[in-house]
């Protein structure tokens, strides 16, 4: 392998991981509930498998850059993902591959985690009032 294809090699290696760490690490900083939506969406969408590494990446960054959107803005879990989370991400990994087949287990768990989300969103909006 010449220089050129091992450089090339490399950064197709450590440039999806260090895109990974950047997306594991602004999605850390959001609140409580955006980070919990975000993390089950990002569990789900492992199911969907792009062609290309560069597409992966930019899913998981679009992803953090909407619920890094959302939080500044304030807006709603349940208006960002709608009342069905499961259609709300498969129309999102639409834009970056033509998906994969997702469990219905899945499915469930990814509701069931946006719905845990969006109650203690409520929950926190609540006490505060």
């Amino acid at each position: 392998m010449s220089d050129v294809e091992k450089s090339g090699f490399i950064s197709k290696v450590i440039g999806p991981k260090k895109r990974w760490r950047a997306y594991k690490a602004r999605v850390k900083e959001l609140p409580d509930s955006y980070r919990t939506a975000a993390e089950a969406i990002e569990r789900y969408l492992m199911h969907f498998v792009p062609t290309d590494q560069d597409s992966n990446a930019s899913m998981f960054e679009d992803l953090a850059d909407l619920f890094e959107q959302a939080t500044v803005n304030g807006t709603p879990i349940r208006q960002i993902v709608g009342e069905d989370p499961v259609e709300f991400v498969e129309a999102f990994a639409r834009n970056y591959t033509e998906g994969g087949y997702v469990p219905a287990r899945a499915r469930k768990q990814l509701t069931n985690d946006i719905e845990r989300a969006a109650g203690n969103e409520t929950r926190t909006e609540d006490n505060t009032v």
